[in-house]
This record gives structure tokens, sequence and C-alpha cells, in this order.
């Protein structure tokens, strides 16, 4: 008796600690998710912190503060959420490992905001609201960080639905909004915001149509040539001179523009000198490649790795050169007003404002990144080599063009429309080449009918089509290349980034103003 007591003690003491260890295994999990959140409001306190101290004597300390907590808040969500559009498509390529991407793409981020990220700042975002109709300081600081915080709510939700969106659309929804409610509809130039509007559909289609014409290239004059190696030593070292020209330009437009004075004339200069150096660089490195290398496909792809790799890194520094002022401008907008108690139209970005952009956004994508990473190399489409270098090289071209037209683009629109337009034409020829084999078996299958020597075999052979007719139907409809959830979710988030983000700044604005009454 005693024995089987104590061993029903024994049962329920081993079944309480299995119980105890699943608490503890579930705790660990919860705890696991809940660091890179606590990381982010660290980094927040630590910037409101030397904010404080830097504002202790300023007469509107209160808003220097509140704004430099924001301002690293929207700074983690732009490296949460914008960089993915930089180094996805490598990672989708598996040209780059999730982790080297991450550790790349600070490195270079950062180093692209704080060497070229530029020391003058439109106050007005893009010349979207009149300054003389918020030319009083408090009103105006009140509508700096009501954008700010309206863009890093919407560019937060944008994230977490997993969304990338442009950031700079985001801004300019915040500052179009919260100006609105500021000075009312007169105030606004509705000329630029037309032109921001036209950008959604500009940026997304020449992404997608420039990439497609590159995939169609390397299709037509390398995968599907009978000696692939031949064709690759042919064209990969002008595709990549052609990249080295326009990452040149890019860079100086997105980037060194901000820092040196660089004319059309400059600018070509450039994109042609780079073009010709590394087109002969480039065909030393493929000759000596391709050495030994099977007449495959798989073969090509490892060709297109390097370029992929120095593409990543090179538009992870444009971006962070580019994109720092959509986190810190309105920042470094309020300190101003906040330092001299007037309005201006630009104003300097001190360093220490700077510091928390860069910082900000390396934090960002190293904490919250890997997701949207994912999305833009992964799960929209599926992404090699080839793909993803057709990608990264329609996203610096077509800023290019873009910008030598004066037509209003976005970054990360092109960047992912070139992720789409990969797909959709891979999509396209994939059909394609199934309505060429199709009409082939249908021109065997009529030639079989006019044999069969009685009814019953010509009404088998009739089934049999139509068996094979809605089979090809079915699968063609399942083998969908782009999936069709991320693209209505992306765009949806695309269209509503401006009117979202200006509805979140007006409602900030007026509850601001209540709070300081």
């Amino acid at each position: 008796m005693a024995d089987t007591t104590a061993a029903s003690r024994k049962e329920t003491l081993d079944k309480d600690l299995d119980k105890l260890s699943h608490v503890e295994e579930a705790a660990t999990f919860v705890a696991r998710g809940l660091i890179a959140p606590g990381l982010a409001l660290l980094f927040m306190a630590a910037v409101a912190g030397a904010a404080a101290v830097y504002a202790f004597d300023e007469p509107r300390a209160i808003f220097i503060v509140a704004a430099a907590a924001i301002g690293a808040y929207m700074a983690l969500n732009i490296g949460a959420n914008d960089v993915a559009n930089n180094v996805g498509p490598a990672v989708g390529a598996k040209a780059l490992t999730m982790t080297g991407a991450l550790v790349i793409a600070a490195i270079f981020e950062t180093g692209g905001a704080l060497i070229a990220g530029g020391d003058v700042v439109a106050t007005i975002s893009k010349g979207i609201i009149d300054p003389t109709a918020v030319s009083n300081p408090t009103v105006f600081m009140r509508l700096m960080l009501a954008a700010l915080i309206s863009s890093a709510l919407w560019v937060h939700i944008a994230t977490w639905v997993g969304a990338p969106v442009s950031t700079t659309h985001a801004i300019v929804g915040g500052v179009f909004g919260a100006g609105v409610a500021a000075a009312g509809l007169a105030s606004v130039n509705w000329p630029v915001m037309g032109a921001i509007a036209a950008s959604w559909v500009i940026s997304p289609v020449l992404g997608g149509l420039v990439a497609a014409l590159f995939l169609a290239f390397i299709k037509s004059a390398i995968i599907y040539q009978d000696d692939k190696i031949s064709a690759a030593r042919r064209w990969v070292p002008l595709l990549i001179g052609v990249m080295a020209g326009c990452f040149a330009s890019y860079l100086c437009t997105k980037g060194l523009g901000r820092i040196l004075d660089i004319s059309a004339y400059d600018l070509a200069a450039v994109g042609v000198f780079s073009f010709a150096l590394f087109w002969g660089l480039s065909q030393y490195y493929v000759n000596r490649a391709s050495v030994g290398m099977e007449n495959r496909n798989q073969s090509l792809r490892k060709l297109f790795r390097l370029p992929l790799v120095v593409s990543a890194a090179l538009l992870s520094f444009a971006h962070g050169a580019n994109d720092v002022a959509n986190a810190v401008g309105p920042l470094a907008a309020i300190v101003h007003t906040a330092h001299s108690g007037a309005v201006s139209g630009s104003v300097g970005i001190p360093l220490w404002v700077m510091v928390i952009g860069a910082l900000g956004i390396s934090f960002g994508l190293l904490l919250f990144g890997p997701k949207l990473i994912r999305m833009v190399g992964e799960q929209i489409t599926k992404l090699n080599p080839m793909r993803a270098f057709c990608v990264a090289l329609s996203a610096a071209l077509t800023v290019i063009v873009a910008s030598w037209f004066g037509l209003p683009v976005s970054s990360t629109h092109i960047a992912v429309g070139a992720v789409f337009g990969v797909g959709f034409f891979r999509e396209w020829y994939t059909a394609k080449s199934r309505r060429r084999q199709a009409y082939m078996e249908r021109k065997n299958q009529r030639w079989v009918a006019e044999r069969p020597s009685d009814s019953g075999e010509k009404k088998v052979v009739g089934k049999a089509r139509q068996i094979h007719s809605k089979a090809s139907r079915e699968e063609i409809a399942r083998r969908k290349l782009v999936r069709r959830a991320h693209v209505t979710t992306i765009v949806a988030a695309w269209i509503t980034t401006v009117p979202a983000a200006a509805l979140l700044a007006a409602g900030v604005f007026l509850g601001l103003g209540l709070l300081g009454r």
C-alpha cells in the first residue's frame, strides 16, 4: 500500500515538473520576442535623455525632447521597413545570408547617412505647405511633431502587416495632414501633391518594365543559347558595366549630390567612365570565374553573385544618404525653431541629430528588418541571382532616368515594382511556352483523331481533349509565379500611405493642441 502511494506521488510530481518545464519554455519563448522591442525602447529613452541634456536651457525644451524620441522611433521604422528593398533581392537569390545582409546594410546605411546625408533640409517637406501659413513657431513645431508621429506610426503599421512602403510618402502625408489642420487647404501646394500622387503609378510601372526588359534580354542572349558560357563571357561584363555606370550616377544623384555640386554633364561623364572601367575589369572577372564551368543555368548564377553583393551595399549607402532626412528632417526643424524662435524655409542638421537618424536606421534594420527582407526577397516571387540582378539594375537605372526627366518617383516603389515585373514577366513567358506546347499537342491530337476506325474511338479522343484542357487551365491557375495576396497587400498600403498618414497627422495635431491648453 505504501509503495502504491509513493508511486502515485512520484507520478504526480513528474506531471507537475513536466508542466513547469512547459511553462518555462513558453516564458522563454515570449521573453525572446520582447527583446527587440525592449532594445528599441531603450534606444528611444537614451535619445530622449541625450536631448534633455542638450536642451536643458532652451525655452521650448519639451518639444526638442519629444521630437528626438519620436525621430528615433521614425528612424527605427525606416530601418525595419525601407532597407529591405536594398538587400532583399540579394537574400532571396541566396547571394547573401540574412546575417551578412544585415551587417552590410547596417554599415553602409550608417556610412551613407553620416558621410553624404547632407546638412540642409527643407523644413516644409517637398514644399507641400506654404511656410507663411504657419509662421507661428509653436504651431509650426506642433505641425512637425504631428507629421513625425503619424508617419512613424504608419510605417510601423505597414511593417507589421508586411508591406514595404515609401517613408518619403509617409512623411509627405504627415506634413500635408498636419498642415491642412493648421492652416487649411489653401496652404497646400497642390501641383506638388499631384506630382507625388502620380509617382504612385509611375514608380512601380517603370521599375517593373525595366526589370522585365533586362530579364528578357538575359534569357534570349545568354540562358537560351546553345553555348551559355561563351554567351555569358560576351554579355555579363557588359551588364556589369551598365550596372556600374548606373550606380555611379545613382550615388551622385541620391547621395553625393548633397555634398558635391554635380551638373548633368558631370553626371553623364561619371556614368560613362564607370561603365568603361568596370566593363573592362569585369571581363577579367567573368573569364576567370567561368573557367571549367558546366554549360547549364546553375553555372551562370555564380557569375551574378558578386555584383549582387556590391549592388546591395551601394543601394544601402545611397538609401542612408537620401532617406535619413525623413527621420531627422522634422527633428532638425523643431530644434532650429525652438532655438531661434522663428520659422525658416531651410535649416542645418546638427551632427547629433544626424547620428540619431543613422543609428536608428541601423538598429531598426538589425532588430526588425528580417521580416520585410524575406517579404521582398522570397515571398513575392522566387528570385535567383540573375533575376535579383535585374531588380537591382532596374532600381538604379530607373531613378537616374526619372531624375533626368524630372519625374517624381519613389525608390521603394521602383524596387518592389521591379520584383513584381520580374515575377509577372516569368508568368507571361511560362504561359507563352505552355500555349506553344499545347498547340503542338493539339496538332498531334487532331492527327490521331483522324485515324480512329469507329465513332467510339473518336468519342474517347474528344473526352481526353476536354480533360487535358481543363487540367491545363487548373495547372496554370495553380502555378502563379507572383503571390497575388502579397501584391494586393502592398499595393493597398502604397495607395493608402499618404491619406492614412495625413489623417493620423491631422488628429495628432489637433490632439497636441488640446494638450497644450
